[in-house]
């Protein structure tokens, strides 16, 4: 597991690069599936979270397009300090996880119904073949390619 240092200039230091690195590159370890932990240069302390929740933060404010709206952050804010605390942390990381499964699910599906198995896929082949038939029927009969095709 790669451990990333916070000094006290607020910079990120990776220790198994040994140079100093981003937000943006943290962002990219976390894209990169690349499992790593955040620790105080001083205290020694994990803050992780604190630097996953500034990608969060960068993201929400940057990117356009928002995860979590206004009316969800608030919702999350009143989890904090009720019973139910705990549970809900336990009921996103499920939904996530459920969320991303189906995600994967049906791309494979989307996948299946386009491969060269499949009825689409064999259509998709055959047509080229079609194509390259054509093609080759022309230039032997009359050098050119047909009509309605540009390349």
């Amino acid at each position: 597991m790669r451990t990333l240092k916070k000094y006290p200039n607020r910079r990120l230091y990776d220790t198994s690069q040994s140079c100093y690195v981003t937000i943006d590159n943290v962002r990219d370890l976390v894209l990169g599936h690349e499992r790593f932990r955040v620790v105080d240069s001083k205290s020694g302390e994990d803050i992780t979270r604190s630097i996953l929740l500034q990608i969060i933060i960068e993201q929400e404010n940057f990117s356009g397009e928002h995860v979590l709206t206004n009316e969800v952050l608030q919702h999350l804010i009143r989890f904090y300090g009720s019973g139910l605390q705990t549970n809900m942390a336990h009921f996103l990381e499920q939904s996530i996880s459920f969320f991303l499964n189906q995600h994967e699910a049906m791309q494979d599906q989307v996948h299946n119904v386009m491969g060269t198995n499949s009825p689409m896929g064999m259509w998709q082949k055959m047509t080229e073949e079609n194509m390259k038939l054509w093609e080759s029927m022309s230039k032997t009969m009359g050098g050119g390619k047909p009509s309605g095709r540009d390349e």
